[in-house]
C-alpha cells in the first residue's frame, strides 16, 4: 500500500472514530458544542459540555492491529497542546463550572467491531519546571 493511502486511512479511521465518540458523549448526556477547534497549529478533537463544565476530548482511534496502544500517543507534547488549545477556547467561553480534560479511546477489535473507552480527567496541564 502506498503511503499516501496510508495516512488517508488513517485519518478516515480517526475521523470515524471522533464520530462515534460524539455518539457516546451524546448518549451520556453531554452537548457537543465544537468539532475540530483550531488554535494557531494546536486542533481539539471535541469540545463538549457536560452539565456546566466544557469537556475537552482527545480522541484516539486504533485500528485492529496497532503498533502500540492509544494512550501511549498522549504524550507530554501532545498534553501540552491540547491544554493550552482548551484554555484558550475557555478563555473565549467563560465556562462558569470550569474545563475537564478527557480521553476517548476507541480501539477497533479484530471482528470489525469498536471498544470505546471514556477516561475522565484523564491529564491536566503539566507543570512548567524552570
Amino acid at each position: 500500500m502506498e503511503a499516501n493511502q496510508k495516512v488517508q486511512r488513517s485519518q478516515a479511521l480517526g475521523k470515524f472514530g471522533e464520530t462515534m465518540a460524539c455518539s457516546y458523549l451524546t448518549e451520556l448526556g453531554y452537548s457537543i458544542e465544537e468539532r475540530n477547534f483550531r488554535f494557531h497549529h494546536k486542533e481539539l478533537d471535541i469540545i463538549a459540555k457536560d452539565r456546566d463544565v466544557y469537556v475537552i476530548v482527545e480522541v484516539k482511534t486504533r485500528s485492529a492491529r496497532p503498533l502500540f496502544g492509544a494512550s501511549r500517543s498522549l504524550n507530554r507534547q501532545k498534553i501540552c497542546n491540547v491544554t493550552a488549545a482548551g484554555f484558550a477556547y475557555a478563555q473565549s467561553h467563560k465556562p462558569n463550572g470550569g474545563v475537564r480534560f478527557d480521553a476517548v479511546i476507541c480501539q477497533q477489535n479484530i471482528d470489525g467491531s469498536f471498544t470505546i473507552t471514556h477516561e475522565k480527567n484523564a491529564f491536566y496541564a503539566p507543570w512548567r519546571t524552570v
